[in-house]
């Protein structure tokens, strides 16, 4: 079995674990095709209520807004 033959050290060790934490941390937006906000990927966008071209959900701020433009 293969022993190390000196301890690491614990700046060694920070070296080696902080190259880990850019993976958990990295989104990457992308535009929706609907209205071209910024969204993440397989997520609605929160702006229109759409996803992969369908709607899933209305927005009341933006039909409140509707109604009081035509009145």
């Amino acid at each position: 079995m293969a022993v190390p033959k000196k301890k690491t050290s614990v700046s060694r060790k920070g070296l080696r674990h902080a190259g880990q934490h850019h993976k958990e941390y990295r989104k990457h937006p992308m535009s929706c095709p609907n209205c071209g906000d910024l969204t993440l990927p397989n997520h609605a966008c929160s702006s229109c209520g759409t996803y992969k071209g369908k709607e899933v959900f209305t927005i009341k701020a933006k039909e409140d807004a509707d109604t009081q433009a035509e009145a």
